[in-house]
């Protein structure tokens, strides 16, 4: 869940400040082994898995009512990942992140009303275990959106708590006799908007807006209800949960007390441990949409417990700024330091979560305004990092934003084809399809070897047969100061050795030497251009085209 006002204005100013960075950088020497970012530790299932973010409602209607749903999103597993490792036709990724899927008055579903039931549009609790059963049997996980900073202000809870100021469940939320007058905690200098509001003669808390009373978490009964839901639905077949608003959960005060206070991190240990008692290899995903230092708390000790006692993948959206801005800047400096301070800062052996853009974000194909070199740049980019790469719906055939500046505009249904109804549906669809589904669309890319498409599965693919791509750690050649035209580094697990080279720039780029031990060179993914690797042991040469990839296995 963003933040209603300011990340609107932030996603303006990153297309600002990559719209005034226009000249290409000078090549910088690469200094080898200035930042090593240590491999995942632990054995879970999700170390250097790649996510596919899901918005239900979007994604595939089968009814012909122009809503997606789930017999919908079963019907296309297929496409995600069809359960053959020795196939190419499908996407290969290994698990799947839905949006909200409870029951919910809002299109968007992050208002619940019901956490045990299905939204009633995208099905039944019977698909919901057909679509966990299809997806394990097809080799991939499915975790849901856990809403628990807040729920609907039509939620028997809140209807029960508001009631009376004798009501059994009064304290499940935050009630004052007057008004506090706290503000949006995010930017003050964006927001001056109240989270308190009034009903019944009483103030209440609801830092995103009155319709979404906040939980109060420390209610021992608010706290066991959610461990106990949270049970409920590993039960039913889910693998995790996605941890929406993790920073807001506990307030101990106006300001610099709504957001990432000692009390949220304890809570948030106190949920990781029991969702590991009732599934061990369930993962918990947080969205802590802040800056790096802010983020690696979420992950906790990792004394204890390997990767982290509290959040063990935590969203990298600082990351996910810099990867953007570099490539519209054709500068990969900025994402080098961004390493850096992520290695001062994160404990050793976390997973990271990489991305792009997701459902609160202005889509990557509308801030690249469409141009090919940059998406199949960033497809490369994200799916050679370490950590969990997550993938937005769209994102792999260029899918942009509509045509208003609203939420639902970033989360238009899925083009399939360039048909009417785009595949997606028999019906009208819930709400317009992006422009540009001529050619932004499945059916047309799947038959184009040199399509976004074709290069996001030769990509996913190329992770899959390599250990050192999915879990290895990495070593980076990119000097972590000034502008540098390459992003390079190594991955590095056992005996196995992939040497990526990124050009972000608009030009021909020689890139190297790269310090590589090894004599056999094995092409793993290479663009159009791309010079065989040359120089021998430790001394690594390549010539990379514009805003081009070489990976490489070097034995």
């Amino acid at each position: 869940m963003r933040p209603l006002r300011g990340l609107s204005l932030f996603s303006a100013a990153l297309l600002s400040a990559c719209a005034r960075s226009s000249t290409p950088p000078t090549v910088s020497p690469p200094t080898p082994g200035t930042v090593t970012l240590a491999a995942p530790a632990g054995d879970g299932w999700y170390r250097g898995a790649v996510f596919y973010e899901v918005f239900v409602r979007s994604f595939q209607d089968s009814n012909g009512d122009g809503v997606g749903d789930l017999p919908g999103l079963i019907s296309r597993l297929d496409y995600l990942n069809d359960g053959n490792p020795a196939t190419t036709d499908d996407l290969g990724v290994d698990a799947l992140w839905l949006m909200p899927v409870f029951a919910s008055p809002s299109y968007h579903g992050y208002d619940v009303v019901d956490y045990e039931r299905i939204q009633p549009a995208y099905g039944t609790l019977e698909d919901m275990q057909k679509l966990c059963d299809e997806a394990h049997r097809r080799g991939m996980r499915v975790i849901v959106d856990f809403v628990i900073n807040h729920s609907s202000s039509a939620h028997p809870w809140f209807v029960e708590s508001a009631a009376s100021p004798q009501s059994a469940k009064r304290d499940w939320y935050q009630w004052r006799a007057n008004n506090p007058a706290w503000k949006q905690p995010w930017d003050p200098a964006f927001s001056q908007t109240d989270t308190w509001h009034e009903r019944n003669g009483a103030w209440y808390y609801g830092v995103f807006w009155s319709g979404m009373p906040d939980l109060n978490m420390q209610t021992v009964a608010v706290r066991e209800e959610v461990k106990r839901l949270a049970t409920l639905w590993l039960s039913r077949g889910v693998d995790g949960f996605r941890l929406d608003a993790a920073r807001y959960l506990i307030e101990t005060g106006g300001g610099v007390g709504q957001s990432d206070t000692a009390e949220t991190h304890a809570f948030w240990k106190e949920f990781a441990a029991h969702v590991r008692s009732v599934k061990p290899d369930a993962v918990l995903v947080g969205e802590n949409w802040s800056e790096t230092p802010s983020v690696a708390k979420y992950y906790g000790s990792t004394a204890l417990v390997p990767g982290g006692d509290e959040l063990p993948i935590n969203f990298n959206f600082p990351l996910s700024e810099r990867v953007l801005a570099g490539i519209n800047a054709g500068n990969a400096g900025g994402v080098a330091s961004k390493f850096l301070e992520m290695r001062n800062n994160y404990p050793a052996g976390v997973v990271d979560a990489p991305f792009l853009t997701n459902h609160d974000m202005v889509r990557v194909a509308t801030q690249f305004s469409g141009d090919t070199s940059k998406l199949g740049l960033a497809a490369a980019v994200v799916l050679t990092l370490p950590g969990a790469p997550f993938l937005y719906y769209g994102e792999e055939v260029g899918l942009g934003n509509g045509g208003a500046n609203n939420d639902e505009s970033k989360r238009t249904p899925m083009p399939w084809t360039a048909a009417t109804g785009g595949g997606f549906t028999t019906g009208t669809p819930w709400y317009g399809f992006s422009s540009g589904r001529e050619t932004a669309n499945v059916e047309t890319q799947k038959a184009a070897p040199g399509s976004l498409l074709s290069r996001y599965k030769a990509l996913l693919h190329a992770r899959q047969g390599s250990e050192a791509l999915r879990t290895g750690d990495m070593r980076l050649f990119t000097p972590t100061t000034g502008p540098s035209a390459t992003l390079a580094f190594v991955r590095t697990v056992d005996d196995e050795q992939v040497l990526v080279v990124h050009n972000f720039s608009n030009a021909q780029v020689t890139a190297g030497p790269f310090d590589v031990e090894g004599t056999a060179v094995e092409p793993l993914f290479t663009d159009t251009g791309v010079s065989t690797l040359t120089g021998g042991s430790g001394a690594w040469k390549t010539t990379v085209p514009a805003r081009g990839t070489g990976i490489w296995r070097v034995q």
